[in-house]
């Protein structure tokens, strides 16, 4: 609406329009700009000239108005913020040394598109050794991606529109891979289904986007339309259907992937057999992941990290401590995820002197442990029943605790039944996160534990009054290449009634074997 009163007033009057553009929010910023920098007679026709570059024109085509009207919509929906501000932050990041609003300012006083859709070299950007152009336009957009600044790349998308840089390939790339960034993977879908032409980069953009929502089919629909087409797919692609696969737990589908490495010959690069050793530890086949990385002729510290991982994960202790090992014989320098990945498993194994001595070692080879390496510690700690130890550790640590630290020493006092340093540590972490479920239910559990039902029931009515519900776990199992989740609670399968008929089954038979289920006191008092 404010665009259109824009335009009424053009009609009647230049200065009233002048006038008028004081009360468009939009454009306050950039106006007062314009008002001390150039003369009156020039103010209109700049201002004007700002809008035609946001607005779309009739010749543009009906995909590209689609484009233009949530662009358009975007910039609405924070009347505050400013075209030309966000270009200058955006330039800022890209690697000016002078600011954008001031060459922008100017640019727009010059011929800014010609009939060829290529943007005349601007005398500021001579001087930088910088040429607004495509490659230009495609690094300001990767620099939005990289920041997650949504609103400056739907603002050069407009640009790129406008000027007619939208057809190229990088440039689409780089907004597809802003979009991915950014959370949008559905924008980032349309703006590759508009492309006149792709490449390998396209290809390779659009599949890393749902790779990243974990969306493996899409990811393998992707790379079979893409070798139907005159693109032929390289490592990085290879590297995001993996990382898909890896993500969603597609054990079959990641070695079909794996198959088709090896058949186009990627099985060699570092970052295609990194990614293999992670996606075969994390779906489970620890052997498959070992076999790729004894047959790797280079590794680096991510191959390392990767398999002690995995190792980790699946609480083989014995396993990373030897690796590690071979790891310091081989002269490779360690950093701070490869001993996560050994405090992780020292803490799963109950390894509490080696634990401690990899914690000192850390600092020795002049690493600083983060949050996390501290978090091991104390979990460490407290599943061994050293919960004094785990409290003082954490009233020493350099850094002041999160609520993951506070949460780990809570589970470790239900586990032992130290109420008061449970409570503690329930309080401290309650401070951090007032509205945690999970920290109301462990509480509950620790009360319970030591037949506090009083209050423990207290506590369980304080979350059915606020609300606060834990997320359900999840579990997954993949048949015949098709992966079926279950969470707790969730009736919408269509076999539950076999589901639930073979777990009786399974009891019955571990019952039959002498296992007697534990049964938690909290939930025998619901």
């Amino acid at each position: 609406m404010n665009i259109f009163l824009l335009k009424t007033c053009t009609k009647k009057k230049p200065s009233y329009a002048v006038k008028s553009l004081h009360t468009l929010s939009i454009c306050r910023h950039f106006c007062s700009h314009i008002f001390k920098q150039t003369p009156r007679s020039k103010r209109l026709d700049k201002a004007l000239r700002v809008l035609d570059i946001i607005l779309p024109k009739p010749r543009v085509d009906t995909k590209s108005q689609v484009h233009l009207r949530l662009i358009q919509d975007f910039l609405q929906t924070d009347s505050n913020q400013l075209v030309a501000r966000d270009f200058s932050h955006d330039f800022t990041l890209s690697n000016s040394s002078f600011g954008l609003s001031n060459a922008f300012d100017e640019l727009l006083e010059s011929s800014v598109v010609d009939e060829e859709n290529s943007i005349s070299m601007h005398p500021d950007l001579q001087r930088e050794g910088l040429k607004l152009d495509a490659s230009f336009l495609s690094n300001a957009v990767s620099s939005c991606g990289s920041a997650r600044n949504i609103r400056g790349g739907t603002q050069y998308q407009s640009f790129a529109i406008r000027s007619g840089f939208i057809a190229n390939v990088y440039v689409a790339s780089s907004l597809i891979s802003m979009y991915s960034k950014c959370g949008e993977v559905i924008s980032a879908y349309k703006i590759f289904e508009e492309m006149p032409v792709r490449n390998v980069v396209s290809w390779t953009a659009i599949i890393a986007a749902f790779a990243q929502e974990w969306q493996v089919d899409m990811c393998l629909e992707l790379y079979r339309m893409m070798r139907n087409s005159a693109s032929e797919p390289n490592d990085f692609t290879f590297t995001s259907i993996l990382s898909a696969c890896t993500g969603s737990g597609a054990l079959g589908q990641g070695r079909s992937a794996h198959c088709q490495t090896i058949r186009m010959g990627f099985f060699s690069y570092i970052q295609v057999a990194n990614a293999l050793v992670s996606m075969y530890c994390k779906c489970g086949s620890v052997e498959e992941a070992l076999y790729v990385f004894n047959n790797m002729h280079d590794k680096d510290i991510v191959s390392w990290n990767s398999m002690i991982a995995g190792y980790a994960q699946h609480g083989l202790a014995a396993q990373v401590i030897d690796l590690y090992e071979e790891m310091e014989k081989q002269r490779a320098q360690p950093d701070a995820i490869t001993f996560l990945g050994v405090l992780s498993s020292c803490r799963h194994a109950g390894l509490v002197e080696k634990g401690k001595f990899y914690f000192d070692l850390m600092v020795e080879h002049g690493l600083k442990p983060d949050l996390d390496h501290y978090s091991c510690i104390v979990d460490l700690l407290g599943r061994a029943g050293l919960l004094e130890e785990a409290r003082e550790f954490i009233k020493n640590m350099p850094i002041y605790p999160n609520a993951v630290i506070w949460g780990s020493l809570l589970s470790s006092c239900r586990l032992h039944g130290d109420v008061w340093i449970g409570i503690e540590a329930a309080e401290s972490r309650l401070l951090l996160e007032p509205e945690c479920a999970a920290t109301h239910v462990q509480l509950a559990n620790l009360y319970a534990s030591v037949r506090c039902w009083d209050q423990a029931a207290r506590l369980r009515k304080l979350m059915k009054d606020k609300g606060l519900k834990t997320n359900p776990g999840c579990s997954w199992i993949e048949i015949k290449n098709l992966v079926y989740r279950f969470r707790a609670e969730d009736k919408s399968n269509t076999r539950l009634s076999e589901i639930l008929d073979a777990l009786d089954c399974l009891v019955d038979h571990m019952k039959t074997l002498g296992y007697v289920p534990e049964i938690c006191e909290a939930e025998q008092q619901q």
